[in-house]
């Protein structure tokens, strides 16, 4: 009884109810009991709230959900101070004494009505409580409601107490942080993770397996890359030391790859580079991804992600006028793996053809699907009967545009610097993110296959030409699909098929591919012009809208 009566804030109550007239101090009374009710309800919903977030565009992740949560067990030990405070007034029936049996809606008219006398009896007894406090447990009383009363609010208490414990317990088994991304986010993920085939996937994380992610840099504060030990890092843009990404898209490409802890990388144990060649306006020239390129060729990459696109260079013979095309060419050329993305102009806006460099032949370039297995509404789609102007010959397999389709639809994303809202997670839609998944997935396969790698016994553009083959053949085509589309692909880029494909075939078996090389040009308007780059956008935290490229200009 007495932590009973210290813990409660009834010395508050006794104080707030001496500042008030007599008449006013039964209503007040039971101001107290609903408000510590209310507050305790409260407390309660806010928690849950804070834990259990659903929605990824509601800004309650990260900061928010730990405000709400400790929010919540404030309400919820202020509440039950309240309540116990006011039951502790109530049991001293100083208000009882006699048979009370007035209304809530008498309580409110004494109130009112400055004028009734109704219930000068019992405030005279209150005044007597108050002023004496040695009558407060006096053992006369009726004290038959208080172990119910005791018990009850306990047990609230102990399930809140133990809900706390239990949610700490938990974030620190799965190495996870209170506040994490939402429910809604892990399950888009694992949704493309099934569709792709990575949930098949076991004991392979990219090891031993060079990724460069040419793009705006990365945040290497964010809760989901404190694991993470760059392999190197090169800022074209700024020729600063430490890795930082002031646009943001670079930590949400290279999240794809290695996140760790709230979101899960596709391929967390690849040894990765950073090149920064994208500005904090989003904006990149062929000169400086070029530059880019060369870097990670130079640092031993054996995949370069590319999650960027634009209008190529006139190529005649092989040649190129595009200065990122031939960085690319000569990439390919050492053995390099180099993905990059379609473009996000599908629909009415196409302009016909797949975004360099994601156009040059070797390169496998990757266009967007949805979680239901339909090509993304903006992925750009192909053009491979070749025109007379700008002139471009007919593509062959296994280089038909695009190869392959990845997550392009709502994919769950990393925010470089909590997107000035608190918030560490979210998504975005757009060939983009489809280019990060199947860099990674890539990066799988060639921890799985060494001998394709770069310094590997098959390494070099054959390597290559028997990934590309792979992919068109065991790539999961749509319904009534029997070739190449040009929306579609080869089909949804699937994990587990392209690694079973290459267990069944021994290095005895392997067949040695010859594709013919053809050759293609488009014009590109002001050669002494910086080249005009897309490049996509990740929408903010609050953002009920795909992400959609926007073309910018050096």
């Amino acid at each position: 009884m007495r932590f009973f009566y210290f813990f409660s804030l009834r010395v508050i109550i006794e104080i707030i109810l001496e500042v008030f007239t007599k008449k006013n101090r039964a209503f007040l009374i039971k101001i107290f009991k609903y408000l510590g009710w209310t507050l305790l309800l409260l407390g309660i919903i806010a928690i849950f709230i804070g834990y259990t977030t659903s929605e990824p565009q509601s800004g309650f992740s990260g900061l928010g959900n730990v405000i709400l949560f400790l929010g919540g067990i404030i309400c919820c030990l202020v509440g039950f101070s309240l309540i116990t405070g006011w039951f502790s007034v109530w049991q001293s029936r100083s208000l009882y004494d006699y048979d009370y049996e007035h209304s809530w809606s008498e309580i409110i008219g004494s109130v009112v009505n400055e004028d009734s006398n109704q219930y000068q009896d019992s405030e005279y007894r209150l005044e007597q409580t108050i002023e004496n406090p040695s009558e407060v447990n006096n053992p006369t009383k009726d004290n038959s409601a208080l172990p119910w009363l005791i018990g009850s609010v306990s047990t609230l208490a102990f399930i809140l107490v133990a809900s706390v414990i239990f949610l700490w317990l938990r974030s620190v088994a799965d190495e996870i942080l209170i506040g994490g991304p939402p429910p809604t986010l892990t399950g888009w993920e694992q949704s493309y993770q099934e569709l792709t085939g990575f949930d098949e996937v076991s004991g392979l994380d990219g090891s031993g397996v060079v990724v460069c992610v040419v793009d705006s840099g990365i945040e290497m504060d964010h809760p989901d890359l404190t694991h993470l030990a760059l392999a190197g890092w090169f800022d074209v843009i700024n020729g600063q030391n430490e890795p930082y990404d002031d646009e943001g898209h670079g930590t949400a490409m290279a999240g794809i790859i290695v996140a760790k802890n709230g979101l899960t990388g596709n391929a967390q144990g690849v040894d990765l580079l950073v090149a920064k060649a994208i500005d904090s306006n989003g904006q990149g020239t062929d000169t400086g991804i070029a530059e880019a390129v060369d870097w990670c060729a130079d640092n031993q990459a054996d995949i370069i992600s590319l999650s960027l696109g634009g209008e190529g260079g006139i190529s005649i013979g092989g040649i190129t006028t595009d200065q990122l095309e031939n960085a690319v060419q000569d990439a390919l050329e050492q053995g390099i793996f180099v993905v990059a993305a379609a473009g996000n102009d599908g629909g009415q806006d196409d302009d016909g053809d797949v975004s360099s460099p994601g156009s040059v032949e070797d390169v496998i370039c990757v266009g967007g699907v949805t979680r239901l297995g339909n090509v993304w509404s903006g992925s750009s789609e192909g053009d491979n009967d070749g025109r007379l102007w700008p002139p471009m010959l007919p593509r062959s397999d296994p280089d038909m545009k695009p190869e392959i389709l990845g997550p392009g639809a709502e994919v769950p994303i990393l925010f470089a610097g909590g997107s000035g809202d608190g918030s560490w997670w979210g998504w975005a839609s757009g060939t983009s993110a489809a280019t990060a998944w199947v860099s990674g997935g890539l990066a799988i396969i060639l921890e799985a296959h060494p001998e394709l790698q770069r310094e590997g016994a098959s390494g070099g553009p054959n390597a290559i030409e028997l990934i590309k083959t792979k992919l068109s053949d065991n790539s999961q085509m749509d319904d009534g699909q029997s070739e190449h589309d040009d929306r579609f692909g080869y089909g949804i880029f699937r994990i587990d098929l392209m690694l079973d494909s290459l267990s069944n075939s021994s290095s005895e078996e392997e067949t040695e591919y010859s594709v013919m090389k053809l050759q293609h040009s488009d014009i590109n308007s002001g050669s002494n012009q910086a080249e005009r780059r897309k490049t996509p956008i990740v929408p903010p935290a609050s953002s009920t809208k795909a992400a959609e490229w926007f073309e910018l200009t050096d």
